[in-house]
């Protein structure tokens, strides 16, 4: 291993490098998607460089006392196998103290992640395609109102396994290619999602639900924006609802990961995760 190399606390900019490196890798992330991820946490991005350059990175990202969740672990392919993919995870897994640790990690890698305690909790299926319809519900969705986040963040973080209110600030907050939507029947929220541009179409994630009707309502509001591009949701396999709902549109598995925890598995209701936030954030 080079000398010069050490892995210490991102630069400002070098996120937006990951990012780029991510979308080489295939990950197709949003193309804003830096602002919201450093608001999460901006102590929980790392890279690793030679001296001045980076050569990889991982993201820690702390989510009060007892999670964590990791992502963007990238070496750029000029500097694999020399070892600093090693000490960038160990920087990184060093960072969440005793928390417990998320990732959602691609088949290949899963034995690897197992030998470092982690272990599988679900399997998730990327659905993407052009939306040939538009899902029917009773319900009506409404853009979110920057004014009105402290309810959507009570919302989420009875599904979340922890608040996330910096992040989803950011994340909800409506923007060129992206938008954010939430239905209520009673006055009382029943889900909310958001949808944003990538360097390929668009995702859509989280889209939380109380159930298929409020989901339905979220999508028909949601897909628009996509103006017949393709569209892509992570959904847990353990959610026929919500499956169901993505081949109605005419959406087709194109991915999977798996869900896998190093420490206590949170208890997330699986039954109102129609589409995972982001597979680097959880």
């Amino acid at each position: 291993m080079n000398s010069e190399f050490a892995v210490r606390s991102m630069r400002p900019g070098e996120l937006e490098l990951v990012l780029e490196w991510a979308r080489q890798e295939g990950w197709n992330p949003g193309l804003d998607d830096s602002l919201a991820f450093l608001e999460a946490d901006p102590s929980g991005f790392f890279v690793g460089a030679v001296g001045e350059v980076p050569v990889g990175s991982i993201s820690v990202v702390k989510y009060g006392e007892s999670f964590a969740f990791l992502g963007l672990y990238i070496v750029h392919p000029d500097f694999r196998g020399k070892g600093y993919g090693k000490a960038i995870w160990e920087t990184g897994i060093s960072s969440a103290g005793d928390r417990t640790i998320g990732l959602d990690g691609v088949a290949a890698q899963q034995d690897n992640y197992r030998k470092a305690g982690f272990e599988p909790a679900y399997s998730t299926i990327r659905y993407g395609g052009v939306a040939t319809t538009l899902p029917v519900s009773a319900l009506a969705a409404h853009p979110v109102m920057d004014s009105r986040l402290e309810g959507l963040q009570r919302f989420d973080s009875a599904i979340f396994p922890q608040p996330r209110d910096a992040f989803l600030a950011a994340w909800c907050t409506a923007r060129k290619g992206r938008r954010s939507a939430v239905v209520r029947k009673s006055g009382k929220i029943r889900g909310y999602g958001t949808i944003r541009r990538c360097y390929e179409g668009y995702k859509i994630g989280p889209l939380f639900a109380n159930d298929a009707d409020s989901a339905a309502a979220l999508l028909a509001e949601l897909i628009p924006e996509a103006k017949g591009a393709a569209l892509f949701i992570d959904i847990p396999t353990e959610n026929h609802e919500a499956v169901a709902l993505a081949e109605g549109l005419g959406l087709r598995p194109v991915f999977e990961t798996t869900r896998m925890y190093r420490g206590p598995a949170p208890a997330t209701p699986l039954k109102h995760v129609f589409g995972v936030t982001t597979l680097e954030l959880g």
